[in-house]
């Protein structure tokens, strides 16, 4: 009975942890038969848990949503996790769970063991959060995006941009990343055919999800990617500078630099800034000679510094007028 209990927990944890399983699968990771496994899965339906199956080749086991909510099963490094989280859900940040937030956490550590009580505390205890901007997305929208991406499903969603344009996307998505109070999610456009980073607030996504797709290979560090983009948004002016210089000279300049390598010898920066003279006055802080590729702004303002010095050079180098 202990066995075949163990068995059973080990069972509820890789269905939760995997959308679709088929019996093969599953009878080699707990090494008994596929009949055990059809038993198995039987006993889990009478205690409650929803296991759908299909049957066929392609068929598998999937656990699935019921009328009411089974226990779920942790492990010490989701149940500290999942503490944490609600934690800092409980300060905000996802629209109406603050509330339902604060009642999950105190039900999770009423049975949590001492040890993980105990890292949960020292977590929250020693861990500082800077409030940034809040804007407060509706949980339904997360997890919409997080299981889309789970499943590897493309997601179409209606999308505002800051000028308040509205228009419909069909992306893969990739991550959801948490930044100084604001969701954004890092996709593959499907029209654009290119990487694109969105703010969550302005998403409405539409249903049902769009075909299934093969993960890519994100090329970047997420985390940087999103850093970049979101400083880049916030700029009035942007412009795109060739640095006549390898792109990792500029590798350790100040992080969020935004460096595409070009040649051996050059490299692509784009720069912003709310107005055309700071960005000046920061690529002539790098001491590297440049071009500027895009940016009329830009253009023109390096023109009337570069006379203003041209004139200051002069007035200084004139010969001294005779008497």
């Amino acid at each position: 009975m202990l066995e075949t209990s163990a068995r059973l927990l080990r069972l509820l944890s890789l269905l939760q942890a995997h959308r679709e399983w088929s019996g093969p699968e599953l009878a080699g990771r707990l090494g008994v038969s596929t009949r055990t496994i059809r038993n198995d899965v039987e006993r889990l339906r009478t205690l409650g848990y929803p296991v759908h199956a299909t049957p066929g080749v392609a068929g598998g086991y999937r656990l699935g949503a019921g009328a009411a909510l089974p226990p779920l099963l942790l492990d010490d490094e989701e149940a500290v996790a999942v503490a944490v989280g609600l934690g800092r859900a409980a300060g905000g940040g996802v629209a109406g769970i603050e509330e339902s937030s604060v009642r999950a956490l105190a039900k999770l550590e009423q049975v949590l063991p001492s040890r993980l009580r105990h890292r949960v505390n020292a977590l929250n205890t020693h861990t500082v959060h800077i409030p940034g901007t809040t804007s407060s997305v509706p949980p339904e929208t997360l997890t919409t995006i997080a299981n889309a991406a789970r499943d590897h499903e493309r997601l179409r969603f209606d999308y505002t941009v800051h000028d308040g344009e509205a228009s419909v996307r069909e992306a893969e998505p990739y991550k959801l990343v948490h930044r100084r109070g604001r969701w954004y999610l890092v996709g593959w456009d499907v029209q654009r055919e290119d990487w694109r980073t969105y703010r969550v607030d302005r998403m409405t996504p539409r249903t049902p999800n769009g075909r299934r797709f093969t993960p890519r290979e994100v090329p970047f560090d997420v985390a940087e990617h999103v850093e970049r983009g979101v400083n880049t948004a916030m700029w009035r002016h942007r412009a795109t500078v060739r640095v006549f210089a390898p792109a990792e000279r500029l590798a350790a300049m100040p992080m969020g630099l935004d460096v595409e390598p070009e040649t051996e010898q050059t490299c692509l920066l784009r720069v912003g800034a709310d107005d055309p003279g700071a960005m000046a006055v920061w690529i002539g802080f790098l001491g590297i000679d440049f071009e500027v590729l895009d940016s009329p702004e830009l253009i023109e303002h390096l023109r009337l510094v570069a006379e203003r010095y041209q004139r200051a050079v002069s007035a200084r180098s004139a010969p001294e007028p005779t008497v």
